[in-house]
């Protein structure tokens, strides 16, 4: 069970969620999942990874979705 209060490794988020270390990466690269760096290791609060199983965080991965299409739509017609 997933303690709100406590922090988390990426291995530990990895194995919560079921996904790649890959995966782990580009959700906090791209700012849906909220990770602290704390000696070259990131760490991730309990409740950001309960937030992410929540139904607000479809539309907050939706909204990136967008902004990332938008952007190499804007970067291909530059071309």
């Amino acid at each position: 069970m997933i303690n709100p209060k406590e922090i988390y490794t990426t291995k530990e988020t990895q194995e919560f969620l079921k996904v790649s270390p890959s995966t782990i990466k580009r959700l906090i690269k791209s700012g849906i999942i909220k990770a602290y760096k704390i000696g070259g290791v990131y760490r991730i609060w309990g409740d950001e990874i309960l937030s992410l199983l929540s139904p607000k965080t479809g539309e907050k991965v939706y909204n990136v979705y967008h902004k990332i299409k938008e952007k190499t739509r804007e970067a291909i017609e530059k071309w």
